[in-house]
């Protein structure tokens, strides 16, 4: 496919005007800010009035939770999880959680997001949802472990191995599979030392949860004597490839030990700020060069996945809580919610309109009222685009949505089965 006269993001996220991209198999093959010939049996796209940049990448989400959109609304972290969250998942079945998962993915896609770092259960039902879907995931069980009891034998960890050696790799490389421990409060230290372990010996990326709220970082600090970060630093969890989600509660010690290793902090604005967590200190760890990528969290405390309206929280946020105007500017928003959560997931060759990138790639339809007049459309990607603007989503050069249609999804039998498979447990309360 060539795009013709369209404005594109560059991998500076500036925009450019009326370029020329063209996509050959599953990557770019080319970007020029003058015309390309088209080649035989080419499709051509007229991009004039729309915008070319990479897609999103979600990098903190627990899809099947879409059938928990509305089920805890108004409670705290812990009462949330306590009284809502841990019941209604106690009666998932894998059939719903593929249904919740199909569901997630038909979301993303027609918003713009490709990818999602995922850490959940029922991982081999979500795997077949992400492989039938075309998108891209980086898919981890998160582990919990009490007692005094090994690793390997915890029922989370014996799915995750399985995942590992059934799915690693499925769907041409689409389907990445990770190691994750769920957070401190729920595992031991001796857990910890052997889920880094186990990472040492795989080479495989780490997911975990870390100081979301003051009441887990505050209990850490009474268990240990130590916050979360430097807790999982000394255990030697950080040595893999991390993606740490939400990172609220980080102190000014706490951030050089995420420089070190190379830490991502996915930040959850939205899920933060609606469970009363409090505010990322995003600032701070960009100006110390921490990745900090972008999440939406579950559909459960979000109570939806649009990276496009997580964008702009990510953008705003900071400058209220912190009262400073130029907190995070739209081309950090940018790159949070594209190329830092590429590369969080260790997908090292896509995240930005380059030749020889993957070609995952979404395009905006400019033409709505909120993107004229048009003086900053980095700005106006960030603070007025919406998802609904994204009227083309491709992975790895295949378009899975286009002009309203789902290439991939049915999206009624999408609709319809997660609609059922979440009024099936409801009613048991």
């Amino acid at each position: 496919m060539l795009f013709c006269h369209i404005d594109y993001l560059d991998e500076n996220f500036c925009v450019r005007k009326a370029g020329y991209v063209r996509v050959k198999g599953a990557r770019i093959e080319a970007v020029s800010e003058t015309p390309l010939a088209s080649e035989e049996g080419e499709e051509v796209y007229d991009g004039r009035g729309r915008l070319l940049m990479p897609a999103l990448v979600n990098a903190h989400a627990h899809a099947p939770m879409t059938l928990l959109r509305g089920w805890g609304e108004n409670l705290n972290l812990q009462d949330w999880l306590n009284q809502r969250i841990f019941p209604f998942e106690a009666k998932l079945t894998d059939e719903a959680i593929c249904a919740g998962t199909t569901l997630a993915l038909a979301e993303m896609i027609r918003t713009g997001t490709v990818s999602s770092t995922e850490m959940y259960f029922g991982a081999e039902a979500m795997a077949r949802a992400l492989v039938a879907s075309g998108a891209k995931m980086n898919l981890s069980v998160g582990v919990t472990c009490f007692g005094d009891g090994d690793l390997a034998d915890q029922p989370r960890q014996q799915e995750a191995e399985r995942l590992i050696k059934n799915w690693n790799g499925a769907g041409e490389g689409r389907l990445v599979a990770d190691l994750s421990l769920h957070a401190e409060y729920t595992s031991t230290p001796k857990a910890v030392r052997q889920m880094a372990q186990r990472a040492a010996g795989t080479g495989l990326n780490m997911q975990v949860h870390m100081a979301e709220t003051k009441t887990e970082t505050d209990e850490c600090v009474e268990r240990h004597g130590k916050t979360p970060a430097r807790y999982f630093y000394d255990l030697g969890l950080f040595d893999a490839h991390t993606t740490a989600a939400h990172g609220v509660w980080l102190t000014d010690e706490d951030i050089p030990l995420l420089k070190e290793k190379d830490v991502t902090i996915a930040s959850c604005p939205a899920s933060n700020m609606k469970l009363a967590s409090g505010f990322c200190r995003t600032p701070a760890l960009l100006a110390a060069g921490v990745r900090v990528a972008l999440g939406t969290d579950g559909a459960a405390s979000n109570n939806n996945l649009d990276m496009f309206e997580e964008m702009k929280l990510f953008a705003l946020a900071p400058k209220g809580a912190f009262g400073d105007p130029r907190a995070v500017s739209a081309q950090q928003a940018l790159r949070a919610a594209t190329l830092s959560g590429a590369q969080a997931q260790g997908r090292w060759d896509t995240g930005a309109v380059k030749a020889g990138n993957r070609a995952d790639l979404i395009v905006l339809d400019c033409s709505a009222p909120w993107w004229t007049p048009g003086h900053d459309r980095a700005a106006d990607i960030v603070y007025a685009a919406k998802g609904t603007d994204v009227c083309l989503t491709m992975a790895d050069g295949r378009v899975l949505y286009r002009d309203g249609e789902y290439l991939t999804i049915d999206i009624e039998r999408a609709r319809h089965d997660a609609a059922a498979a979440a009024a099936a447990i409801a009613a048991q309360f």
